[in-house]
């Protein structure tokens, strides 16, 4: 799989909310690396881990602006928004 697969993927999670919802409750990384193969992109279990713990440490200026200011209201929400699609 290639980080582009997987962005493509993410990508139509976005637009395609039936998609999302079912990736949502799908039970696991096994179950959306299944699914994501199934709806035609070529992904591993792997490589998605990867994708998710490079892009998680990435932090917007609103995220630091948060920490920096004590809260943990916007890294917290876009992590969970975040995590529910991509585990």
């Amino acid at each position: 799989m290639s980080e582009e697969q997987l962005s493509a993927l993410l990508a139509k999670l976005k637009k395609d909310t039936d998609l999302r919802e079912k990736f949502q409750v799908a039970g696991g990384l096994d179950a959306a690396v299944a699914m994501a193969k199934k709806a035609g992109f070529d992904v591993s279990k792997a490589d998605w881990l990867s994708y998710q713990t490079k892009h998680a440490l990435e932090l917007s200026d609103e995220e630091l602006e948060g920490i920096a200011g004590g809260g943990v209201g916007a890294v917290s929400a876009s992590y969970f928004d975040y995590t529910a699609v991509c585990w």
